[in-house]
């Protein structure tokens, strides 16, 4: 994997994020996605601490409450927050394991303003998405994979690397590679499925082109379809409805997550189909509930 350029870091930080990043891949086993957005947050909190004159090996707790201060300051949006954090304790966690220095970010927690209702689409704003006129091949191409990706709440990543020989439409489910290269096994819906079966039987082969490519979801290249090339459909699907809120691909993971669990799914069994290491990860899709959770309380509760 490619090392990141570093910039304005000393020659001891540029040496010590190289170790980070090998560490992250050969010990933990990122994708390279992950890896590169964790490198950037490390050169931006490196170079705060140089700014102080603070080595890596002399920083200290308070070092690092006035950088997540500094954070806080600069109003980040929630995620961006969240993940400059994880990425920190990361790092000190590789410091602590490779250098044996003090983990000083192993009692930071996440603020819990910063512990946000994930974006989420109604079962209803769902059907209007997934509405899509099936007229051309790109079209059940595109029916497909938004169909899977809501059965499922497969990441954006999983989905466009999803091979052939990981799907089993006969037992309908779905064996994912999720972070860390590890493997879960997914049930896939009677939709998704139906439109699966349209679009591997009757349109993908229009997409083929002269060389071999096992993807199931191919671009008009031949090639397997990027996540910027799924984010763009997506944009455009939703421009199409006239939706007047933000869709991405988290946000039908997170309806995913959501709907199931307003239907009586138990937080567990999110977990697992989610991919979610921690079950801490997955009591985000709590505090949606909580609406109806009040309601049923006034409604049932003999002394309300």
């Amino acid at each position: 994997m490619k090392i990141l350029k570093e910039v304005s870091l000393s020659k001891e930080n540029q040496e010590i994020i190289r170790e980070y990043q090998i560490y992250l891949l050969t010990m933990k086993h990122l994708s390279e996605n992950s890896i590169i957005s964790y490198m950037l947050d490390i050169n931006k909190y490196l170079s705060f601490l140089e700014q102080q004159k603070i080595p890596y090996s002399n920083i200290k707790k308070e070092h690092l409450i006035e950088y997540l201060n500094k954070l806080d300051k600069e109003k980040y949006a929630v995620t961006s927050v969240m993940r400059k954090i994880s990425a920190i304790k990361s790092f000190h966690t590789f410091l602590t394991k490779v250098h044996h220095l003090d983990n000083i970010a192993d009692r930071i927690e996440m603020p819990r303003h910063y512990q946000s209702i994930p974006n989420i689409l109604s079962i209803e704003e769902m059907e209007i998405l997934l509405d899509i006129p099936v007229k051309t091949n790109f079209d059940y191409r595109n029916k497909a994979m938004l169909e899977l990706m809501y059965a499922t709440g497969l990441r954006v990543s999983e989905l466009v690397n999803l091979k052939i020989p990981n799907l089993d439409l006969d037992n309908k489910i779905v064996r994912v590679i999720g972070k860390g290269n590890k493997e879960r096994i997914v049930p896939i819906g009677e939709v998704a499925i139906k439109y699966l079966n349209i679009y591997l039987s009757e349109y993908r082969n229009s997409l083929k082109k002269k060389y071999f490519c096992d993807n199931v979801f191919l671009n008009n290249h031949g090639k397997g379809i990027t996540r910027q090339g799924f984010f763009k459909i997506l944009k455009e699907i939703a421009k199409e409805k006239d939706f007047n809120k933000t869709i991405s691909p988290h946000v039908l993971r997170h309806s995913f997550a959501t709907h199931l669990l307003n239907n009586g799914a138990d937080l567990r069994s999110i977990q697992l189909l989610l991919g979610h290491s921690n079950l801490s990860t997955t009591q985000i899709y709590t505090n949606v509930n909580n609406t109806t959770l009040k309601e049923n309380y006034d409604l049932y509760h003999p002394r309300h």
